[in-house]
């Protein structure tokens, strides 16, 4: 058979991931232990869930790899973060946007004051040439046409899926590489939120961006991933494709409600076993 034959091309583009973190720790005020050895890959143009509950360590973990632990009094001080390769724990927030990753914080954080078009071009800061913004601004409403008919509302006066969306427009519109979307479902009616990710899928796959998302509705972030990490009290414990974790009977059971047979009481000792190996 020849090497032509012979499916090479995969491992080659996955090799190089755009965003590697690798055994990280994080102490926040130099004591308080939250990440303990998480390390994942977000491969180019993928879609990565970071799932678990709360406290679980999933917001940390964005915030490293952001560089916005400094502001809450955190630090990585084991392992590395790498863009493309290249480590960039040192790198300032700033820097990291000119570099194609932006974060969406939870909670969205529009500014209240300002309309929902004043609110996307504050995206813009590190662009200078009007022509692509003003052509990044007709590419956002084409992707979030709710915003072109709320463009003049100030952004206090809009609904939560609204300014979630405006929030997402906003880091697009700084021509990202890379979004790190955090709890984008939080607060928000169901059909909105399948809205809201329906949108993230079409970015990923029309403009190819890479998204990051830290989320605790598992059902909805499996849905529309490729592959995700789950994580327990600031480990990774599990990780696999999107359809192989929504399928896994674990899974099932202690994140979407759906475990097989009759409903386990924690006294069962197959399910207390099981729920160990989680906390583990």
């Amino acid at each position: 058979m020849s090497a032509a034959s012979q499916p090479t091309a995969a491992p080659a583009a996955s090799a190089t991931p755009l965003v590697e973190v690798n055994g990280i720790e994080v102490i926040y005020n130099h004591v308080i232990l939250v990440l303990k050895g998480v390390s994942l890959k977000v491969p180019h143009h993928s879609i990565v869930a970071l799932l678990g509950g709360n406290g679980a360590g999933k917001t940390t973990t964005l915030r490293a790899i952001s560089n916005l632990l400094k502001g809450e009094r955190g630090e990585v001080t084991k392992g590395s973060i790498t863009l493309e390769g290249e480590r960039i724990e040192n790198l300032s927030p700033a820097d990291l946007v000119k570099r194609g990753v932006v974060q969406v914080m939870e909670g969205r954080h529009c500014f209240a004051h300002l309309t929902i078009e004043e609110n996307l071009l504050t995206g813009a800061y590190t662009r200078s040439d009007r022509g692509e913004i003003a052509a990044n601004l007709e590419k956002v409403y084409s992707y979030f046409p709710r915003l072109k008919t709320r463009r003049t509302s100030q952004a206090a006066y809009t609904s939560g899926g609204e300014q979630q969306m405006c929030a997402i427009g906003r880091a697009i519109m700084s021509n990202p590489r890379m979004v790190l979307l955090d709890e984008p479902s939080m607060g928000l009616a169901p059909q909105i939120v399948d809205e809201v990710f329906h949108i993230v899928k079409d970015l990923n796959s029309k403009e190819k961006v890479t998204f990051l998302l830290a989320e605790q509705n598992t059902n909805m972030a499996l849905k529309y991933s490729d592959y995700g990490y789950i994580m327990e009290s600031g480990r990774i414990v599990m990780d696999g494709p999107a359809q192989e974790l929504a399928n896994n009977e674990d899974v099932k059971e202690f994140y979407l409600g759906m475990g097989g047979g009759e409903r386990k009481s924690f006294k069962d000792v197959k399910s207390y076993k099981r729920r160990k190996r989680w906390l583990a």
